[in-house]
């Protein structure tokens, strides 16, 4: 068991960790025709902006209520309604995702008050799906702000069912999977004849496709009308374990049973994965996972000469980090260092002697001895000055193309995973050299091995 520290330091240095605001707009771009919207300065906003714009490299919905110094003092109730009448008559949305930020919570904005006045007031947003959620940035990490918006969306929009619908299962995904990963659990799931609402659904808004037409609200992800239907599901699958409150929400307000899957990374993870779902829809595993499960255990005895005794340095949001983590010491890797950003019930399961909420800094001080460092593109730096292999992980991933269609679930997630870490162990000369050993041909009955001449 991790013993979970806390840095002391009086400033971040190379920050690890992003804002409560910014996960929560990102689960609201999960959804279709959704126009997040940051109750703060325009500053606030444009941070978000860049960022998603440098990982997804697409046109990212977000927009601002623009607080000054002014309206920050006086209450934020007139620039809230002008946002929320601009955005109605220009951009038609479905829905309008809004989350507060530091500044507007410093001075303690009611904005649920403001949003009930603002209704009666304007008879035109009556109709319209609002949902707030309360994301100060002074605390808490990227995480905990898309498990808050999760939770706010399922409090806010479901609604309860007087009967189930066979076959229709609720997935709620963690901040740590990509479009790609979400796909592949959709593709696994439909095998089984099942019919999975996913919350959120990046994989239908921001997988990289270039729509018809120009929309300014999100294009893709889950409808409104399948939101409020989550309740007639039969039961609710939550992925890592930030999913488990808005799943618990989910079943105290609709009575839709939950269940709980902390990583999809790893064979023995989805193993029980798919004979969940097997079970649950009486069907047999797809013979193309049988398959692909026989690719992921060769891979893993190719990429075991490589992985095995190295030391890794990882630094990312707790599932992920739980998540990796758990996978390297399944290869046989040592968790040489783990940095997050936030408290979590999974970072003391973590397979090393302690995790430190912290910044890269204190996970480059950490990894001097790694062979491996893994976190989002802003460790690059560090990696470069202690010369070892580095892995990207995480948001935000801006100096490479394609993160949003990397892989890291399932048997072929998995299997590509090992792969693709393997051949960096390879081509920065960390490898055991399996090549050079080769099975004697007069061995004993134990199968003894020889160096070749």
């Amino acid at each position: 068991m991790a013993s979970l520290l806390t840095s002391k330091k009086a400033c971040s240095v190379n920050p690890l960790k992003m804002s409560q605001p910014i996960g929560a707009a990102l689960a609201f771009m999960g959804l279709n025709g959704c126009m997040p919207i940051l109750h703060g300065s325009q500053g606030c906003t444009s941070f978000g902006l860049v960022l998603f714009v440098r990982h997804f490299r697409e046109s990212i919905p977000l927009q601002t209520t623009a607080m000054n110094e002014v309206t920050t003092i006086l209450g934020g109730m007139e620039n809230i309604e002008q946002a929320l009448l601009n955005i109605h008559n220009r951009a038609k949305p479905e829905i309008i995702g809004l989350a507060s930020t530091g500044l507007t919570e410093t001075k303690g904005d009611d904005v649920d008050g403001y949003l009930k006045l603002i209704r009666t007031r304007r008879p035109e947003l009556a109709s319209l799906p609002i949902v707030y959620v309360s994301t100060p940035d002074f605390k808490d990490a990227f995480q905990d702000g898309w498990t808050k918006a999760v939770t706010a969306i399922i409090e806010t929009l479901v609604e309860p069912q007087s009967a189930r619908v066979p076959g229709l299962v609720n997935v709620l995904v963690g901040s740590h999977l990509t479009a790609a990963d979400i796909e592949e659990l959709l593709d696994i799931i439909d095998s089984f004849g099942l019919r999975a609402t996913f919350l959120p659904d990046l994989a239908g808004s921001l997988d990289g496709h270039v729509p018809d037409q120009f929309s300014p609200t999100t294009i893709g992800g889950t409808r409104v009308e399948e939101i409020r239907a989550m309740g007639a599901a039969e039961v609710t699958i939550a992925v890592g374990n930030q999913m488990w409150s808005p799943a618990l929400a989910l079943e105290m307000k609709s009575g839709v049973p939950c269940v709980l899957f902390d990583r999809l990374t790893g064979l023995e993870a989805n193993d029980k994965f798919l004979d969940y779902l097997s079970r649950l829809s009486s069907r047999p595993i797809a013979l193309k996972y049988r398959r692909q499960r026989s690719q992921l255990v060769d891979a893993m005895l190719d990429a075991h000469f490589f992985f095995g005794g190295k030391k890794i340095a990882i630094g990312a949001e707790p599932d992920l980090l739980w998540s990796l983590s758990t996978w390297f010491a399944e290869m046989g890797c040592e968790i040489a260092a783990a940095v997050t950003t936030t408290h979590s019930e999974s970072l003391e399961r973590v397979p090393c002697a302690e995790v430190l909420i912290g910044d890269l800094e204190d996970l480059e001080l950490r990894a001097k001895d790694a062979d491996l460092l893994v976190t989002h593109s802003h460790g690059r730096q560090a990696a470069q000055r202690l010369g070892i292999p580095f892995f990207r992980a995480g948001i935000p991933c801006f100096d490479r193309l394609g993160a949003a269609h990397r892989l890291y679930v399932g048997y072929r997630g998995t299997r590509d995973l090992a792969f693709e870490i393997g051949n960096l162990f390879i081509a920065n000369g960390h490898e055991n050299h399996p090549d050079t050993w080769v099975r004697a041909e007069n061995g004993d009955d134990n199968g003894t091995q020889a160096r070749a001449d």
